[in-house]
């Protein structure tokens, strides 16, 4: 599989990605810090939606229902070189689903997630899998 996106920006103005039929905000100056994402922030919500997809995906293939899934991740970015270190999930499985299994799910997660594959060559990475 390959991907593609485009982004752009236009000088001392914030910037967006382009997506298929998406198109994502995201911040450039300091005007919009607290307002719209940062590279840094998306990147990590890349992460996010890279685990979300694989609970729905192995939702089917481990055959368990769930009403929804939520991933809160924080990370530590690093001043020389500047980088992100030691990124930690909570993700929050909403079933009452017997055969849902959280510790075979959180296994295929980390082993067939393409950003989590991605990221694990470059930073630490924990997390905890809760059902609710």
């Amino acid at each position: 599989m390959n991907y593609q996106i485009n982004a752009s920006s236009v000088s001392n103005q914030d910037a967006e990605i382009h997506i298929k039929s998406s198109r994502i905000d995201f911040g450039t100056t300091p005007e919009t810090a607290d307002t719209l994402p940062n590279p840094a922030e998306l990147f990590l919500g890349s992460f996010s939606a890279c685990m979300l997809k694989n609970v729905e995906r192995f939702s089917k293939m481990m055959n368990f229902s769930y009403t929804k899934a939520t991933v809160h991740v924080q990370a530590a970015r690093l001043e020389h070189p500047p980088r992100m270190e030691n990124i930690h999930y909570d993700l929050k499985i909403y079933s009452t689903d017997e055969k849902l299994n959280v510790d075979l799910l959180k296994k295929n997660i980390e082993k067939h997630g393409t950003i989590y594959n991605t990221v694990k060559l470059s930073c630490a990475i924990t997390g905890t899998i809760k059902t609710l």
